[in-house]
């Protein structure tokens, strides 16, 4: 790969501001820098919270899906899950209605009391029924102990598996452990994309799935590299991308040799606006593996403030200067 330079990445930047349906991750709009490279549009989004290091390989998976060579894909759709924030049970229905033909609901935990989390989720299984997957996501909030309670208060409706119960990769192994009886499996999304040694948690037996994220591991061919080396089975999930960096998440999920469970490619359904007419939302809970073509009147009407283009173009300049000049 011919990697792009500075010059060339600024040249094409557009930077977007896109107002979010429900609150989500602590925010009410999402941020992100496109660029145009000869494969197509790319994206660039780490969250603005995350230091120069860790942005810096969101930086270099965007540069490998725009200038990289990507491997041929192996399946032309993918299916997708429903993303639920907290939201009160009554909002239930309104929410998943975003996400037609889902069978899989991905129910955000540990924000709020435990008892709001079980209302929330048995609503969901009584819109589902007995037929439909939920999982459950606390984003690393409990210790080991609050995520045994959680996992009891939750076995009831039968989950798929529990995403992240637990920060570190000891907790996690410890708590697999006290709950492996119940028959519901641990996954790894943190202890995943934001460790220093992403094959850890499947090493030490702390997690019976993977969630990746293309962005956040370097890109397609690095995220595919990931799951390989851990042998267990994995979910390929977005960080609220835009529908450009959705089909960067598509393209990964396209590559994986076994794709057993539906994916978390579906958070477009979250934002109020996107950067191009023909949004990557789910239709009879598929999408289709394609590249997003941004529209010139979207890019235009979503643009952030000139104070936020020039933060952006800032955090690209020392991002850039933090790769690897032989990747």
């Amino acid at each position: 790969m011919t990697a792009p330079t500075l010059p060339e990445l600024e040249s094409s930047a557009r930077v977007v501001a896109l107002p979010l349906v429900t609150r989500f991750r602590g925010v009410d709009v999402r941020e992100a820098m496109l660029f145009e490279g000869p494969n197509g549009w790319t994206e660039f989004s780490p969250f603005t919270e995350y230091d120069d290091a860790e942005a810096a390989t969101w930086l270099t998976a965007a540069i490998d899906f725009g200038w990289g060579a990507l491997p041929l894909p192996r399946r032309d759709r993918i299916r997708v899950n429903a993303t639920l924030p907290v939201v009160p049970p009554g909002d239930v229905a309104g929410v998943l209605a975003r996400y037609p033909g889902c069978r899989t609901v991905k129910v955000k935990v540990g924000d709020v009391p435990l008892p709001e989390d079980v209302a929330r989720i048995a609503a969901v299984r009584d819109l589902l029924g007995p037929e439909g997957r939920i999982r459950v996501d606390a984003n690393g909030l409990w210790g080991v102990d609050a995520a045994e309670r959680a996992i009891h208060a939750f076995a009831q409706y039968d989950l798929e598996y529990v995403e992240q119960p637990c920060a570190s990769v000891a907790e996690l192994a410890e708590l697999r452990r006290r709950v492996g009886y119940l028959g519901i499996p641990i996954a790894a999304d943190e202890s995943v994309r934001k460790a220093s040694d992403p094959l850890a948690v499947a090493r030490a037996g702390a997690a019976d799935v993977l969630v990746v994220k293309a962005q956040p591991l370097g890109g397609v061919a690095a995220a595919a590299r990931i799951v390989a080396g851990a042998g267990l089975p994995a979910v390929v999930s977005s960080a609220l991308d835009t529908s450009v960096g959705i089909g960067m998440g598509l393209a990964l999920a396209a590559i994986l040799p076994e794709l057993e469970f539906d994916c978390g490619l579906a958070t477009a359904a979250l934002l109020a606006a996107d950067v191009t007419d023909e949004p990557l939302v789910p239709e009879d809970g598929l999408l289709p593996v394609r590249r997003a073509e941004p529209s010139a009147a979207q890019l235009d009407r979503h643009a952030a403030s000139a104070d936020r283009t020039a933060w952006w173009l800032d955090r690209l300049r020392r991002c850039y200067a933090l790769l690897d000049p032989a990747s």
